[in-house]
């Protein structure tokens, strides 16, 4: 391939789409990604839900998170000292958010031993759940019994992932920021990073460029573009994707994007290796090698936020706006709302 070739009839120029053509498919497909993606994005867990049994504090009360939609762990009406002793004619006594028994409630399961499980979780069943532990304590000579009570107080919060999107920024090298052709490449570059990323319903948004004039160490001044976009999961069909998944619809997208966001990074670490061994000649407008930086930008579901002080067990997580805050869009930040008096979790509106 000659150096001379290019999409607009000027020397020394190459469009993106040659370059994607001369990688000869270098990328991966979508399909081979998943196993090698995992290492990209460490999975987000929250340190409670990962033990199967959460223990009561007498001291204090425990924060406990729960995934929308999934049961969660077992909350258990006892310390974990007190668990290792011998307890005699132990009872339980549930209270839920609302002041209410939780015995026999149908989204709970409560055990013959104290244990409370909650039920395909949501916002609304958010709040604080406390239990009464009674139980007797008998003297050496089992003549003398004492009765003793210790409650446990475990706020309970619904939480969702947040909602991935990714802001990528690269530059190239122009022959001039007044050069004509630059406005074209641009164009074309985002219509093939879309056609990219396309198989796994994301696409290319908030794209635009700049040129600037840049003095390297031990280089000349050069002119260059800066390329920023954004990936987002939610291109046209997201929806049917999500369909057998309705309930974790931000884990199917977040996946895709991830993906996504893997293809245009393994793209453009390909440039350099295409530009040095299909191009006789460098062309005028290419890629500058390691210039390729991405951040993740999350957002959060209506009626959830993040709060990294009030929930700092759970910093990554969008929980479910407390009572007197709300979120109507996609911020990561519940607001106060100063009209009404919100009293439930996850208000989506004041």
């Amino acid at each position: 391939m000659q150096g001379g070739s290019s999409w607009l009839s000027l020397p020394l120029c190459i469009s993106p789409q040659l370059l994607l053509l001369a990688m000869g498919l270098l990328l991966k497909t979508p399909a081979g990604l998943a196993q090698e993606n995992e290492a990209d994005e460490a999975v987000h867990s929250v340190k409670f839900i990962t033990k199967n049994f959460i223990y009561g504090n007498p001291e204090h009360k425990v924060n406990v998170y729960v995934k929308m939609h999934r049961d969660s762990p077992f909350l258990v009406c006892m310390d974990l000292a007190l668990s290792q002793s011998e307890v005699i004619d132990p009872n339980y006594l549930w209270i839920g958010p609302q002041g209410q028994n939780l015995e026999s409630q149908s989204n709970m399961n409560l055990t013959e031993t104290g244990k409370l499980m909650l039920l395909d979780f949501n916002e609304a069943m958010s709040g604080p759940y406390t239990c009464t532990l009674s139980y007797r304590v008998v003297q050496g000579d089992m003549q003398v019994e004492e009765e003793r009570y210790q409650a446990y107080k475990f706020m309970v919060y619904a939480y969702r992932e947040p909602d991935y999107t990714y802001q990528v920024s690269v530059h190239f090298t122009t022959k001039d920021c007044s050069f004509a052709g630059n406005e074209e490449f641009f164009k074309d570059l985002e219509k093939v990073l879309d056609h990219l990323i396309s198989p796994v319903t994301c696409h290319i948004i908030h794209s635009s460029y700049k040129c600037h004039s840049v003095k390297r160490p031990k280089h000349v001044l050069e002119d260059e573009l800066f390329v920023t976009f954004q990936v987002n999961p939610f291109a046209p069909g997201w929806e049917a994707a999500c369909r057998e998944a309705t309930t974790d619809c931000e884990d199917v997208t977040n996946s895709r994007v991830q993906e996504a966001r893997w293809l245009i990074e393994e793209f453009f670490r390909k440039q350099s290796y295409v530009l040095k061994h299909e191009f006789q000649n460098t062309p005028v407008i290419h890629y500058i090698e390691h210039s390729f930086q991405v951040m993740r930008l999350d957002s959060c579901h209506p009626g959830f936020g993040k709060n990294d002080v009030t929930h700092s067990d759970c910093t990554n997580c969008c929980v479910a706006c407390d009572p007197g805050t709300y979120s109507s869009n996609n911020n990561v930040v519940c607001l106060k709302c100063t009209n009404i008096r919100i009293t439930s979790y996850g208000a989506k509106s004041c």
